[in-house]
């Protein structure tokens, strides 16, 4: 069985902000390309970041998020993985305009041609670790093991593993502790994706370290194993940290 480490900055730094003026389509293809894709805002923790950080912060630019209208959504948006939007995701459902982007006055829709963005930065590290020598990689790198706060969080996780260099399971930053399981970076445990039935997880013995499998499922490890490593993805000069910000 082998397992390798995905890795993520960060809470506000999951967020890329792109210093480039391009259309919405064109902005998603480059943060597929270099990044995950267009940043999503799929919890209310990432919301309240998001708010701080065009309504109350001395940035003065605006970007693209990953919130598009799609007439096949049960509520006609969707963000660009493919989840859909719901309520629950505080935007103003109108149709003035096909995609989303932020600016100091609020989200808004909008068709105009260009602006700059933001990117959901996931990145597969490399080298043969235990979960505990993962997480003092990536941290002594300025990064953690990622959380998945929500299902679109796990929908870009998972594009982002089903290369085929990269192996049927990579570890996440869950961990049990005491008796229950919970984000090493601090995040509320809000989501879950255990498989259904699946109750091996619920008192675990040895196996107290969390991974995300190619099939989208969590599963618990024992935290002493160690698996094969795989290429790094790394950032890019045009990206701009969101953690420039104190939240």
């Amino acid at each position: 069985m082998t397992l390798i480490l995905i890795s993520v900055s960060s809470l506000s730094a999951k967020h890329v902000f792109i210093d480039l003026s391009k259309t919405w389509p064109d902005a998603q293809a480059y943060c597929r390309k270099h990044h995950t894709d267009l940043s999503p805002i799929s919890n209310e923790v990432e919301y309240q970041m998001f708010r701080c950080l065009f309504f109350e912060s001395s940035f003065w630019f605006e970007g693209w998020i990953g919130l598009y209208f799609n007439e096949k959504s049960p509520t006609k948006w969707s963000w660009s993985e493919g989840a859909n939007a719901t309520k629950t995701d505080r935007f103003p459902f109108d149709s003035h305009g096909r995609y989303t982007a932020g600016h100091k006055n609020g989200f808004y829709h909008t068709y105009r041609q260009d602006a700059r963005f933001f990117c959901f930065n996931l990145m597969v590290d490399d080298g043969k670790k235990t979960w505990e020598e993962a997480l003092e990689h990536c941290r002594e790198t300025h990064t953690d093991l990622t959380s998945l706060n929500s299902e679109t969080e796990r929908l870009l996780a998972l594009s982002e593993i089903q290369h085929d260099h990269i192996t049927e399971r990579v570890w996440i930053g869950l961990r049990f502790f005491g008796d229950r399981w919970l984000w090493v970076n601090g995040d509320p445990l809000v989501y879950e994706a255990w498989p259904e039935g699946d109750q091996e997880h619920q008192c675990p013995l040895r196996k107290r370290c969390g991974a995300l499998t190619k099939e989208g499922h969590w599963e618990n490890w024992d935290c002493e194993e160690k698996f094969l490593p795989v290429k790094r993805k790394f950032f890019f000069a045009t990206a701009t940290l969101l953690n420039v910000l104190t939240l």
